[in-house]
């Protein structure tokens, strides 16, 4: 199992349990949410969207509303294999 880096005081509505959920994969070794900025239009549910490859891994973007949260993911997973693994976090 890996871990979870729990820094910041503010997290979007529903993400934390969500990277619980996604953490349990044994293919992932680290996931650090990270800065919370306002975005134009809105995301009714939380959403998780892989965005580019980081050095170990790929950066997510995660929405709520009309914010958005970095979410770094250290990982030897593909995209495609790490998008089925959030699709079914995003799921339970």
């Amino acid at each position: 199992m890996g871990r979870l880096v729990i820094t910041h005081s503010t997290y979007l509505e529903g993400l934390i349990p969500c990277l619980k959920r996604l953490v349990r994969e044994p293919e992932i070794d680290t996931i650090t949410p990270a800065v919370i900025s306002r975005v134009k239009g809105r995301a009714p549910e939380l959403r998780l969207k892989i965005s580019i490859p980081i050095r170990g891994g790929w950066k997510l973007v995660a929405r709520r509303g009309s914010s958005a949260q970095e979410v770094f993911v250290v990982t030897g997973l593909s995209a495609m294999e790490l998008e089925k693994r959030i699709q079914s976090a995003l799921a339970r």
